[in-house]
């Protein structure tokens, strides 16, 4: 790609995009070469699979370096990386289903859009539970969402529903994109059973554990309108993420 002016820190990443609607990084370190004041970034894969889509997106750390002020608070940061925030009446709208595979063009660049917006939200925060994104937070009134396990496993999930819940039922806290000054502790079973579809058209059942099934959950929740809050117990507030220590930590079971 042509080079960027050093000044600006450019963030690059990668996205390979399947036919089966999968959307990963690349598997393998971008180059960067920072001679003179312009910085050159490079990628090449060996053998790719038929139909694989390649993408390279961009964001610039630079800007915020030389702006005044207080640091922004983090969900200005949300808001600046294109996710919609809570005061929005979109996150309390049951997101459309896909018929597919008719829809199946559309799915794909939907989930395309998350990965993406997965990409930039993951350049600016840890995220060692894992993370998810809901098709509404980023404005788009369909029925997908994306899972990353803290293992690095990518969940795809269209028309998702909870059918069934089962095991313990412990309160563990959660952060949401849309709203991330707090953090809420919010009781959710260890086992969900989520029917969906595949993008050709299959109806399935899958059943996701632990903190997998939180990370699940909760992206369900947004396809049918609801936040996190709405779960957590009756007297129970979220607490400023400033007082929040878990940032970075694995799920606690």
């Amino acid at each position: 790609m042509p080079g960027l002016p050093g000044e600006l820190a450019a963030s690059v990443w990668g996205l390979h995009t399947s036919m089966t609607a999968q959307t990963m990084p690349f598997a393998t370190v971008i180059g960067r070469d920072d001679t003179g004041d312009r910085h050159i970034f490079s990628w090449s894969c060996e053998d790719p699979p038929l139909h694989a889509r390649y993408r390279l997106e961009w964001d610039f750390r630079g800007r915020a370096a030389t702006s005044d002020g207080p640091p922004p608070r983090p969900s200005e940061t949300m808001t600046a990386l294109g996710i919609v925030q809570n005061t929005d009446p979109a996150l309390r709208r049951v997101a459309r289903p896909f018929d597919l595979p008719a829809e199946a063009d559309d799915a794909r660049r939907v989930v395309a859009a998350l990965s993406s917006a997965v990409e930039r939200v993951a350049q600016v925060h840890i995220f060692g539970k894992g993370m998810g994104i809901a098709a509404p937070q980023i404005g788009i009134d369909r029925a997908a969402a994306i899972i990353r396990t803290p293992d690095g496993e990518a969940i795809t999930l269209f028309n998702p529903t909870i059918i069934e819940s089962a095991g313990e039922v412990d309160e563990q806290y959660e952060g949401c994109l849309s709203f991330f000054d707090v953090r809420g502790r919010v009781p959710r079973s260890h086992v969900i059973h989520v029917e969906h579809t595949t993008i050709d058209g299959t109806k399935k059942i899958t059943v996701f554990g632990r903190g997998v099934a939180r990370l699940v959950a909760h992206e369900v929740d947004h396809l049918h309108g609801h936040l996190y809050t709405d779960r957590m117990r009756d007297g129970v507030e979220p607490i400023p993420v400033e007082q929040y220590r878990g940032t970075g930590t694995s799920w606690k079971y």
